[in-house]
């Protein structure tokens, strides 16, 4: 049994995790981390979440979960990720990032902490998802720079950032599919009255409505005519499940950079 640390454990996805760690018959959970400050500290994991006994308690501990885990999996808030990420180093630990939201520094400790341990980030694990991306890149390139890109995402009105991470992914893949670097192409600012549509640019919409768990669709316009790749997201446990498999798959790997297109094979 793969021994499975969550970071993140008394937030919405770590209630999913446990659900399908607790339901699998190749991991089972040893260690459930949050912040110093989370009423959960010092509970029954299960119990906090409404659930059955899980017989792992709540703990604001993290070297010692990275010392006991076989792989960590972090749903955490970005401000967390350093300490996670020397943690995780300092034991030589696997770890799977869910985190969204990150910045240009966060981005790049992520790559150094793989130089040391066997990392796996993913803004979106969902399978549907990362196929998505990989359609995103091929119409993208089969249409070039004259088709107008336009990402819209919806969420429920807790999520932090905007765009979602998962949007940020599928504007990558455009601009990856037709050989622009994403950073001088991405608009964030279509509200802006005096802000021109600029030919090539890739831009992103944002909605935050009620409980919605995910949905991305992806505009790709060609003169008249329009194609619209759409994913969407009815229950949170799709990203659990995704993270365990990755977890899963990562717990047998050497140390260096990964994501879900690994996991899928997708990479070939």
């Amino acid at each position: 049994m793969i021994q499975i640390g969550i970071i993140g454990a008394s937030g919405r996805m770590g209630a999913q995790l446990l659900e399908v760690i607790t339901a699998s018959e190749q991991a089972e959970l040893c260690a459930a981390i949050t912040h110093k400050s989370s009423a959960a500290v010092g509970e029954d994991i299960g119990l906090y979440h409404g659930g059955r006994e899980a017989g792992v308690k709540v703990s604001d501990d993290l070297s010692d979960a990275a010392s006991r885990a076989d792989v960590l999996i972090d749903f955490s808030l970005p401000a967390a990720l350093a300490d996670n990420l020397a943690a995780a180093c300092q034991h030589e630990t696997p770890m799977v990032v869910c985190t969204t939201g990150l910045d240009q520094q966060q981005s790049s400790d992520l790559e150094a902490a793989a130089q040391k341990i066997p990392l796996l980030y993913a803004a979106n694990t969902s399978l549907g998802v990362n196929l998505l991306l990989d359609l995103v890149r091929t119409a993208s390139r089969a249409l070039g720079k004259g088709c107008d890109i336009e990402i819209l995402e919806a969420h429920h009105t807790a999520k932090r950032d905007a765009p979602s991470g998962t949007a940020l992914a599928l504007g990558q893949a455009a601009a990856e599919g037709r050989g622009q670097a994403f950073t001088e192409v991405a608009e964030y600012q279509r509200n802006q009255q005096d802000q021109l549509h600029q030919p090539g640019s890739i831009g992103f919409a944002t909605l935050r409505a009620g409980d919605i768990v995910g949905e991305h669709t992806v505009y790709l316009v060609l003169g008249s005519e329009r194609l619209e790749l759409t994913h969407r997201v009815a229950q949170r446990k799709t990203f659990a499940e995704g993270a365990l498999n990755a977890a899963l798959w990562l717990s047998s790997k050497n140390r260096g950079f990964y994501t879900m297109k690994h996991v899928l094979g997708l990479d070939e």
